[in-house]
């Protein structure tokens, strides 16, 4: 008898528990949806499993799943001309979105390219003879010797030079002025430095042997001849180039050579020493592109006094070009440059997103300028964007499907699914795929067991039970 209590008491506490859910909460899921509603106001009704299937009221989906709601503070209101998609704030995390806001100030612009070490032009010599001859003694014969102006790169003889030290001698023995002056003048002319020339009139004889010495400071760079090789005005018989200063020759691209200006910044690195940086600057742009490789040519100036940096050897090169001042900027991974327009992704208020198409500018250290299509201070994406891009533009896709006025042959109805005549069904409720009887004619009026409109109605049988005739009923304005 006690357990017969036990249990009377049990269901009648359940019973209560129900009816109290019953009342606060509505009776299933339209009630819960009615209830908010009065507060929120809903748009339309779609499917958990398809949001492509619309309802203007709730109900059962296709595939028997309840209804959901799709509020207007979802949408940005009825008004709202851009679509943002609300996020639950957990799948947010989930998927690792971050963002950033837009900001304003000087982008600076680096130019990237691979240089070569070149001698400076202004500090190289070529070492030729004025009258030919004959090479007696090589003093610098090893390439890359360092010299000093002054010293003795080699001895000549050369007729030419012996008969004007006679000229010269026999103008002096003569004391004419006229005469010594012009003998002076032509030894000069054949390369003779003035204290050459007063070391023959001091010896007061001619020298088989003129000695040719070097003009500058600096290393041999090339060398052409040896030791008893003829030569004549027209052979360059040596090269000597200073190298505490060099010169290191780039190219940029087409579009980057009005970034560039003579007197910026360039930096420098080398393979051989990746942990040192040589500061230099644009010394030169050259006013001509390149027709083989539509690349415009630079020539920068670095300091070298150490003699690190050797002719010929390839260097990691940036240039600090001119910035861009008082521009709007995102940071570059933002930027989705799939299909076309350039566009990111825009975080709006109460956890909605929504895609913004932009026209971008200068790209530098990670940022790209944003010339059109973004204000100061938005925030966007920089984090999980893509796979928001992609929701949006299903979503959008969606709305213009919807949006889009049936005609003849296959039409698409307000809730996204089509009749097998082809034509809009408005008579029956969204929420249901409507079916076709065999007239082809819908009963907005009936209602099948699972309490969805349009249904078919077959009405009941024939008396006779004939399976070939059915009988069809239709509400009013059928």
């Amino acid at each position: 008898m006690n357990a017969s209590k036990t249990l009377m008491l049990t269901v009648a506490a359940a019973a209560a528990g129900f009816v109290l859910a019953w009342v606060l909460f509505g009776a299933g899921p339209a009630g819960r949806n009615a209830g908010a509603g009065a507060e929120r106001e809903i748009l339309y009704w779609v499917a958990p499993m398809d949001p492509n299937y619309r309802s203007d009221g709730p109900g059962k989906s296709p595939m028997g799943m309840d209804l959901v709601p799709v509020y207007a503070d979802e949408r940005g209101g009825r008004d709202d001309p851009s679509p943002g998609l609300r996020i639950d704030p957990v799948i947010v995390n989930n998927i690792g979105v971050k963002t950033a806001p837009v900001r304003r100030g000087d982008l600076h612009r680096h130019v990237e390219t691979v240089g070569y070490v070149v001698p400076d032009a202004d500090l190289v010599s070529h070492v030729h003879v004025r009258a030919e001859g004959w090479i007696e003694r090589l003093y610098a014969d090893t390439e890359g010797d360092p010299v000093t102006a002054g010293d003795s790169l080699f001895d000549i003889y050369s007729p030419a030079l012996a008969s004007a030290q006679d000229e010269y001698l026999q103008a002096l023995r003569a004391g004419s002025a006229a005469l010594i002056d012009a003998a002076t003048r032509r030894l000069a002319a054949l390369g003779m430095a003035p204290e050459q020339i007063e070391a023959v009139r001091r010896a007061g004889s001619a020298r088989e042997l003129f000695a040719v010495r070097a003009p500058r400071d600096g290393y041999l760079m090339e060398l052409n001849v040896r030791e008893g090789m003829y030569v004549q005005p027209g052979t360059t018989i040596m090269s000597l180039a200073d190298l505490s200063e060099i010169w290191v020759d780039v190219d940029v691209f087409e579009q980057q050579i009005d970034w560039v200006r003579a007197g910026q910044t360039a930096t420098m690195r080398l393979p051989f020493a990746p942990e040192r940086l040589w500061q230099g600057r644009v010394d030169y742009v050259y006013p001509t592109i390149r027709p083989e490789t539509r690349s415009a040519r630079i020539r920068l100036t670095f300091d070298n006094p150490d003699l690190a940096l050797k002719p010929n050897m390839y260097a990691d090169v940036a240039i600090e070009a001119e910035p861009r001042s008082n521009v709007l900027y995102v940071p570059s991974q933002a930027v989705i440059r799939t299909g076309g327009q350039p566009r990111v992704i825009l975080a709006l208020p109460d956890g909605r997103f929504r895609p913004a198409q932009v026209e971008t500018g200068v790209e530098s250290e990670g940022a790209v300028e944003i010339r059109r299509g973004l204000a100061e201070d938005e925030r966007i994406v920089v984090s999980g964007q893509f796979l928001i891009d992609s929701e949006a533009s299903l979503e959008a896709s969606l709305l213009r499907m919807l949006d889009e006025p049936s005609g003849a042959g296959h039409g698409m109805t307000h809730d996204g699914h089509m009749d097998h005549a082809g034509h809009m069904n408005h008579g029956g409720a969204a929420d249901d795929m409507p079916s076709m009887d065999h007239a082809e004619h819908m009963d907005p009026g009936s209602t099948a067991p699972n309490g969805n409109a349009g249904s078919m109605d077959h009405g009941p049988a024939q008396p006779d039970g004939d399976a070939g005739h059915e009988h069809h009923e239709h509400g009013a304005g059928s």
